[in-house]
């Protein structure tokens, strides 16, 4: 059976958003760690190379496949930030009408800057898929 391509690092979530070289997204990343910390209560882990995460939730599907992902989390990446909530997007659509200037994936919203979206939105919006992704899989500390 495979296994996840990214899994969690010992790598220093600060540091790596620290040496962004585009000032905007670099500023983003860090008001970012901030953010999701603060709503999540869980300290940030990098993913892979480039996701800093939050939580961490150990699922088993009916299949037999198994393994551990964040629970929520972002990627400064070059285009744009890559915002990740686990249970999807599909149930919040209220949140979402107010969130401000985006583009949806199946788990990840994509931002072009912070000052395009409400903070305090985006704070209610991690909030409200940390609670349903504990309802389906169990939320613990990363």
């Amino acid at each position: 059976m495979s296994q996840n391509k990214t899994t969690a690092t010992a790598a220093d979530p600060r540091a790596f958003v620290e040496a962004i070289e585009h000032p905007t997204r670099r500023a983003d990343g860090l008001v970012l760690l901030d953010l999701f910390a603060e709503v999540s209560g869980f300290q940030p882990v990098m993913w892979g190379g480039s996701i800093v995460g939050y939580g961490r939730y150990h699922y088993r599907y009916k299949t037999g496949r198994e393994g551990d992902f964040l629970a929520t989390g972002f990627s400064p990446r070059k285009a744009n930030l890559s915002i990740y909530i686990m249970p999807g997007y599909q149930d919040y659509s209220e949140i979402m009408g107010r969130l401000g200037k985006h583009k949806l994936g199946k788990s990840c919203l994509y931002v072009n800057k912070l000052a395009d979206i409400d903070l305090d939105v985006l704070r209610e919006l991690i909030a409200a898929g940390l609670r349903d992704l504990d309802k389906i899989w169990k939320v613990e500390s990363g």
